[in-house]
């Protein structure tokens, strides 16, 4: 799997071998965390793309609503505990960013990115870096720094001769990119197994940073360009 591969949320979930129902999944040990991103047009939390995808700022989750006792969760401070008294996830990725900071042992971080509903997109390995909690309107809510693990996308993709695939393609570029393509292959039509690919790849210099450089193909047609500039 590597940064700009696309999946429906069946095969996501498939791939992480379990039912992603909450965007925030804290996995501490081996096995990575996991966060699912939005960026879209009335998305339910303020997440942040900084530094040319190279950093994301990540905004904590709402009480649930069995919780809220009938008020609106968007009036309510995040929780870090449940009722029980137990950690929320904004609590466990709160303090496992804390603990990276004080001994240098970051929390890993699975990104995954909703292009459409029921449309998502792997955006690569990030390290929990940061968080804290500050006041937005009347209430506090959790926030996030995660910053990419360049030497893991590499690594991940250096096998198969995909460093391209290395830089993270900013969520407007995808967006962009998506619309224009219809969603489909550009070399067939295809609307299964699509990876934004990079036209001019990045190991020869092609940037991730512009549409014109970013196109869709499946995973065939994907797999005979490689590192090739057409």
């Amino acid at each position: 799997m590597n940064p700009g591969d696309i999946f429906t949320y069946f095969d996501m979930c498939q791939q992480e071998g379990f039912a992603l129902q909450r965007g925030m999944n804290f996995k501490s040990g081996f096995k990575p965390s996991i966060i699912l991103m939005s960026l879209r047009k009335n998305a339910p939390y303020n997440d942040e793309v900084l530094d040319n995808g190279k950093t994301i700022i990540y905004e904590g989750h709402d009480i649930q609503k069995n919780y809220s006792e009938g008020l609106n969760p968007k009036d309510l401070d995040q929780p870090m505990y449940n009722p029980s008294g137990s950690l929320t996830q904004n609590g466990l990725f709160y303090e496992a960013a804390i603990k990276g900071k004080k001994n240098g042992l970051f929390e890993i971080v699975k990104v995954y990115e909703k292009l459409k509903d029921g449309i998502w997109t792997y955006n690569g390995i990030f390290i929990l870096k940061d968080a804290w909690i500050e006041k937005v309107e009347s209430r506090s809510v959790f926030k996030y720094k995660l910053e990419i693990n360049e030497m893991n996308q590499i690594e991940e993709v250096a096998e198969k001769n995909e460093i391209e695939h290395a830089r993270f393609i900013p969520s407007s570029v995808k967006n962009e990119v998506w619309i224009r393509d219809k969603g489909q292959c550009v070399k067939c039509g295809s609307k299964e197994n699509l990876y934004f690919d990079h036209i001019i790849p990045y190991s020869k210099g092609g940037s991730s940073l512009v549409t014109e450089n970013i196109q869709l193909l499946c995973a065939k047609h994907n797999l005979q360009k490689r590192a090739k500039i057409e």
